[in-house]
C-alpha cells in the first residue's frame, strides 16, 4: 500500500460527553465489534471484577470513571481506526480538550435519559471552533428516557445542530424493540436474553414490508412508519459535505452496552468520517500529504507501567512518515532525538512500530525532555497552534506525610505535573509547594497516583488564592519590579520552569496591584 493509500485509510477521532453517558462502554464496543477484544469489560458492574480496556489506570477502575485520555488503534474492514476516549468529569475538561487538537472527528454520547448536559455543551463548543465534524449517538435506549423527537429537538436548541436522523428507536425503555436503521434500510431487533451478543440485523426493503408487521407487532409497525415519515419529511437527506463542513450532524440510537446500533454507528462511521486532515502551524498550513514528518505532543503519562517508571509523550502525526530510529528536530530545545522504540497503543497494551502514518498516535519514552505542545520536524521551524494550557482555580499546599519518602514524592510531583494535569509553585518566602489544579477532583488523584505509583503519601491544606499570575517585565532592574518583589513578597512563587508567579488572593487585590505597577504585565497563562 502506498502512502497516500495509508493516509486515506486511517481515521482518528475522539469520543466526547457528559460524565456517565456511556463513553467508555461505547469505546469498549467499538473495540469488540472491531475484533480487537474478545469481551467487553463492565464499566461500572462491582460483580464483574473486569474493568474496561480504556480504563487503565487504577484509580479509573476502582472510581468507575476515566481521568485520562486514552488511545486505542484497531483496523476494521482494512480501515485504520485511532479512538481517544476522554475523562467527561469537567475536573479532567483540560486534557479533552487538549486530545480535541488531536483529532480530526468526534462522537458525541448522549444519554437517553438525561438529554444534552452542561458538558456536552462545553465541549461541543470546542469542537464548533476548531472545525470538527460531529457524529450523536443517543446511548441506553433499554431504560425508560426522552421521547426520539424530543432529543433531536434538544440537539438542535441546545447544540445548534442540524440534525440528521440515520437510525431511530422502536419504543424505549420496557417497550424497546430494536432500532430501524435509516442509513442501511434494515431493522435491528432487540433480545434481552441475548445481551452481551452481537446483535442480528434483518434487511428490509422498505418500511412498509409486511415482514416489519411479524416482526415487531402491528401498532409499533404502524407508529414506526408514521416516524420514518415525519423524519423523511422534516429533516435533511444526509449529505457527507455538510457533515464534513461541520453543516449536519448524523444521529444514531442505541445502546452500547447491549452492544446495540454500535455496528451501525461504527460502518457509518468509517465511510464518511474524515481522513487525516491539514493542522496549522505558526509558519503555514501542513498537509498530511506532505513528504517529510511533522508531529506535536498533546499529552503525556507518567508510569504507564508502574513496575518500569515509564513516561511516556503522546505525539499526533500531521505529516510525512514517521520512522523508528530515525533522528527527528525538537523544535522548543533545538535538539535531534532518536526514538528506538515508538509504540502503537491498545489501551495499556503497546507493541513497537517501525512506521508510523499520519493521523497516527505514537507513544515515545520521555526522560523529562518534553512538554505538551512541543513540536516535531525533519529540520523545519514549525509550532502548532491551539493546544491550550489553563489557569489553575484551586490552589492547596501540599505537605509531605513521610520524611523517608521525599526523594518519591518530588519525583512523583515533578512526573504528574509534566503530564499537565495541575502546576506546581515553590513560594519565594519560604520553598512551600503549592499545587493548582482546574479542577477539585485532581487533587485526589494526585493523591492517589503519589501514593499508588511512586510510594509517597502526601496530605493537603487548604490555601486562599483568587489567580496565579505570571509576570512579565521589560527588566529586573526596573524600580517597578523591584519595589513589587519587595513589597508583595509572600505572594510571590516560581514555577516549574522558573518563571515568577503572582499568586492573588482576591480580584481587589489583583486589580490594585495592576494600577499600582502599570510598567508590569500580569498574564493568566505561562504562554506569553
Amino acid at each position: 500500500m502506498n502512502f497516500t493509500e495509508e493516509i486515506a485509510r486511517r481515521r482518528t477521532f475522539g469520543i466526547i460527553s457528559h460524565p456517565d453517558a456511556g463513553k467508555t462502554t461505547l469505546t469498549e464496543k467499538l473495540l469488540l465489534f472491531g475484533g480487537a477484544i474478545q469481551e467487553a469489560g463492565a464499566v461500572k458492574s462491582h460483580k464483574i471484577k473486569k474493568s474496561a480496556t480504556s480504563d487503565f489506570m487504577e484509580i479509573e477502575k476502582q472510581r468507575g470513571i476515566s481521568v485520562a485520555t486514552s488511545v486505542l488503534a484497531f483496523n476494521y474492514q482494512g480501515i485504520k481506526i485511532n479512538i481517544l476516549d476522554t475523562p467527561g468529569h469537567k475536573d479532567f475538561a483540560e486534557d479533552t480538550f487538549r486530545t480535541l487538537t488531536a483529532v480530526d472527528s468526534v462522537i458525541v454520547v448522549v444519554d437517553v435519559a438525561k438529554g444534552v448536559e452542561e458538558q456536552t455543551e462545553k465541549l461541543v463548543e470546542v469542537c464548533r471552533m476548531r472545525e470538527i465534524p460531529i457524529i450523536v449517538f443517543i446511548n441506553k435506549l433499554d431504560r425508560e428516557g426522552k421521547d426520539g423527537f424530543d432529543l433531536l429537538d434538544e440537539l438542535e436548541k441546545k447544540l445548534n445542530f442540524k440534525v440528521c436522523p440515520l437510525s431511530f428507536p422502536i419504543g424505549m425503555g420496557y417497550d424497546f424493540q430494536g432500532v430501524y436503521n435509516l442509513w442501511e434500510q434494515n431493522l435491528m431487533l432487540f433480545e434481552e436474553e441475548n445481551k452481551q451478543k452481537i446483535a442480528n440485523s434483518v434487511k428490509i426493503n422498505k418500511i412498509d414490508d409486511p415482514l416489519v408487521k411479524k416482526l415487531i407487532g402491528e401498532n409499533a409497525a404502524s407508529k414506526l412508519d408514521e416516524e420514518i415519515e415525519i423524519i423523511n419529511e422534516v429533516y435533511p437527506n444526509f449529505s457527507k459535505e455538510d457533515y464534513l463542513k461541520c453543516e449536519q450532524q448524523p444521529v444514531f440510537f442505541g445502546s452500547a452496552l447491549n452492544n446495540f446500533g454500535v455496528k451501525e454507528l461504527l460502518d457509518c462511521f468509517i465511510s464518511i468520517a474524515p481522513s487525516p486532515k491539514n493542522k496549522i502551524s505558526s509558519e503555514r498550513v501542513i498537509e498530511p500529504g506532505e513528504n517529510k514528518f511533522t508531529g506535536f505532543i498533546f499529552k503525556i503519562h507518567a508510569n504507564m507501567d508502574p513496575k518500569h517508571r515509564d513516561r511516556l509523550a503522546f505525539i499526533k502525526i500531521v505529516s510525512g512518515k514517521f520512522k523508528r530510529n530515525t533522528a527527528y528536530h525538537h523544535v522548543r530545545s533545538n535538539k535531534k532525538f532518536k526514538f528506538s522504540s515508538p509504540n502503537a497503543f491498545f489501551a495499556e497494551k503497546k507493541e513497537i512500530v517501525n512506521e508510523s502514518f499520519p493521523g497516527d498516535i505514537v507513544g515515545v519514552h520521555d526522560s523529562g525532555n518534553f512538554k505538551i505542545g512541543d513540536s516535531f520536524s525533519e529540520g523545519e521551524e514549525i509550532i502548532f497552534k491551539g493546544i491550550p494550557s489553563f489557569s489553575p482555580e484551586h490552589f492547596r499546599y501540599i505537605n509531605n506525610l513521610d520524611p523517608m519518602k521525599s526523594k518519591q514524592l518530588a519525583k512523583g510531583i515533578d512526573q504528574l505535573m509534566d503530564e499537565g494535569v495541575a502546576q506546581l509553585f515553590v513560594l519565594e518566602m519560604n520553598g512551600r509547594k503549592i499545587i493548582g489544579t482546574v479542577g477539585a477532583l485532581q487533587f485526589e488523584v494526585i493523591q492517589y497516583r503519589l501514593e499508588h505509583e511512586y510510594g509517597a503519601k502526601c496530605s493537603y491544606e487548604n490555601l486562599n488564592i483568587f489567580k496565579a499570575c505570571w509576570v512579565e517585565t521589560d527588566s529586573n532592574k526596573n524600580i517597578e519590579f523591584i519595589e513589587f518583589k519587595k513589597i508583595k513578597n509572600k505572594f510571590l512563587a516560581k514555577d516549574k520552569s522558573g518563571q515568577l508567579v503572582f499568586l492573588a488572593d482576591s480580584s481587589f487585590t489583583l486589580e490594585m496591584t495592576k494600577q499600582k505597577y502599570p510598567s508590569l504585565k500580569f498574564h493568566y497563562k505561562s504562554e506569553f
